[in-house]
């Protein structure tokens, strides 16, 4: 059962001939239909499996779920995760004697 307050589109029943009034309001009630349903909505579910996610959020939209090392991670404008991001350092020098 879903949560969403949407108001299901009305199907008439067809005329025994074509009416072009009839499939107007027929292409409008499937258009609403279509719309409803990709929009976004509350969801809660048992299972969910995810296949085949991005490994980082380059060209995602804000809220693409990705994964990284196992972590399953959300886009964010201010927390990006660059493919490739890597870096190395050093700070100074150690000598090592044996004897």
């Amino acid at each position: 059962m879903t949560t969403r307050q949407l108001v299901p589109p009305i199907f008439g029943t067809p005329p025994r001939e074509y009416q072009f009034a009839f499939f107007a309001d027929l292409s409008r009630s499937l258009s609403q239909y279509v719309l409803q349903n990709q929009q976004p909505g509350e969801g809660r579910h048992t299972t969910l499996v995810l296949t085949d996610l991005a490994s980082n959020d380059v060209g995602l939209e804000v809220g693409s779920l990705f994964e990284v090392d196992g972590f399953v991670k959300i886009s964010r404008s201010f927390n990006p995760h660059v493919a490739g991001s890597s870096s190395t350092g050093g700070v100074g020098s150690v000598t090592v004697l044996t004897p």
